[in-house]
């Protein structure tokens, strides 16, 4: 039997400003997915440390602040999603991280433009629209 779960989904600035919020969330709910709560927030810069825990160590401490100036450029919708094995569905929707990466029918590979090159060049954060949690 499948596990139902509840995972922690970002819809960061950049999907907020380009308005792509109610596509993705449809796609979410289209395959099978229920949003049950939902929260719209501008994250100060000790919040969005505190999500990027372990990105310093992970890929620097320049890749840090990069994504922290990125997530609080603008407002961030907050989502409790919950569905059968929602981590790794959600996870699959979504696609790599990197989104030259992800394949034609994920939400990065279908609206994502940005590369990690990209953010480098610019020194700015990945705009990859959605941040997906890998837990619980």
């Amino acid at each position: 039997m499948k596990m139902i779960e509840r995972t922690l989904v970002l819809l960061k600035p950049d999907c907020v400003m380009r308005q792509f919020m109610g596509d993705i969330i449809t796609r979410f709910e289209r395959a099978g997915f229920k949003v049950v709560g939902m929260k719209m927030v501008w994250m100060d810069e000790k919040l969005a440390v505190k999500h990027y825990f372990d990105l310093a160590e992970r890929r620097g401490e320049e890749i840090l602040q990069r994504n922290v100036n990125s997530m609080t450029a603008g407002p961030v919708i907050a989502m409790v999603v919950e569905g059968e094995e929602a981590i790794v569905g959600i996870k699959k929707m979504v696609g790599p991280t990197e989104p030259k990466e992800a394949a034609p029918g994920t939400i990065r590979g279908d609206y994502s433009y940005h590369t990690f090159g990209l953010a480098d060049s610019k020194d700015v954060g990945i705009k990859n629209l959605v941040h997906c949690s890998t837990s619980k």
